[in-house]
């Protein structure tokens, strides 16, 4: 697959939508001491996010409260952070999303590396304005004090957004390809600086014309070659940036894979990557973890999560009879 190929999500805007009559019926779910979780999953897996910002003004308006504070208040463990979730912008929910893999003891590199190493420069830029008006911190500043090593340098590189677009340069690719495989073989500081300027900066359809390059000039996939030399977190976001350079959807597939079935399901990076992206290219994910791994997404999670979590994960996954 090439970067600009079509991909789909599996949540769309709902059609003939009343975000007044959403807003009632989500009110008398959330009243008194039960609460209606099959009318929730309904209602918030059916609309777009931005269908649900505006239910949640309607809610406001209609009851004076906050529907993201009474989730927070009735729902509770993973089901709630999946409803919550949904309630967030894009941008904010990565902002909000890295702000946890941060604060407190030790840093999730994974979150950093998921986001990071997969979001545009628009999505970027986005997400630091959002962590920055929910946090009142630079997201820049917190990476930098976060992590350390090539892996903060190459973070840091990442999170400025300045990433070429569209642009490809056949000439200066074999160039940047004999610079990439040089910096694999003498891994000295100065070659790992200019591995990621390479991999963080050049335009992705330039980078898949480099990659190539690399492949003629070393015989080697520029993955294992990474693999073979470096190793950490530094290691695994070089890789992701290559993943995601070559086929988004099916870095996400791998993530999710491997959450599910090499942490013992990892709540937090399953839920994150169906929120984050169902409305970009979630049933394009979808499609690559069934090629990959021959069972289906919606199988695996299934087997793995219950109760009114696990509908809600299948919600967002929007699988049908196939996929059983």
């Amino acid at each position: 697959m090439f970067c600009g190929d079509y991909v789909q999500g599996t949540i769309f805007p709902a059609p003939s939508f009343n975000p007044m009559m959403d807003a009632q019926m989500l009110g008398e779910a959330l009243q008194g001491f039960g609460c209606d979780k099959d009318l929730l999953i309904d209602i918030l897996t059916q609309r777009c996010n931005a269908q649900r910002l505006v239910i949640a003004e309607a809610y406001l308006s209609t009851f004076g409260r906050d529907l993201v504070s009474d989730l927070k208040e009735k729902l509770s463990n993973h089901f709630k952070e999946v409803m919550v979730g949904l309630m967030y912008p894009p941008p904010s929910y990565d902002a909000h999303e890295l702000w946890h893999a941060m604060k407190g003891a030790g840093t999730d590199e994974n979150c950093l590396i998921d986001i990071l190493a997969s979001r545009t420069n628009g999505e970027i830029f986005q997400m630091r304005e959002a962590y920055y008006l929910q946090y009142s911190r630079d997201l820049q500043e917190d990476i930098y004090s976060e992590t350390s090593g090539h892996f903060r340098d190459t973070l840091v590189n990442l999170v400025q957004g300045t990433r070429e677009e569209g642009y490809t340069d056949p000439a200066t690719a074999a160039q940047d390809a004999m610079v990439l495989w040089e910096a694999c073989q003498k891994r000295t500081g100065e070659h790992k600086t200019l591995l990621q300027m390479i991999l963080c900066n050049k335009s992705y359809q330039q980078l898949w014309l480099v990659f190539q390059e690399f492949q003629t000039i070393s015989g080697q996939d520029i993955v294992d070659t990474i693999n073979g030399c470096y190793d950490g977190s530094f290691q695994e976001l070089l890789v992701a940036i290559v993943l995601c350079v070559r086929d988004k959807p099916g870095y996400f597939a791998y993530r999710l894979y491997s959450a599910i079935h090499d942490f013992g399901f990892h709540n937090k990076t399953v839920i994150r990557i169906l929120i984050a992206r169902s409305e970009i290219d979630l049933m394009t994910i979808r499609k690559r973890y069934k090629e990959r791994y021959g069972k289906s997404l919606f199988h695996d999670i299934k087997h793995f999560a219950s109760g009114h979590y696990e509908k809600a994960l299948l919600a967002i996954c929007a699988g049908d009879a196939d996929d059983y």
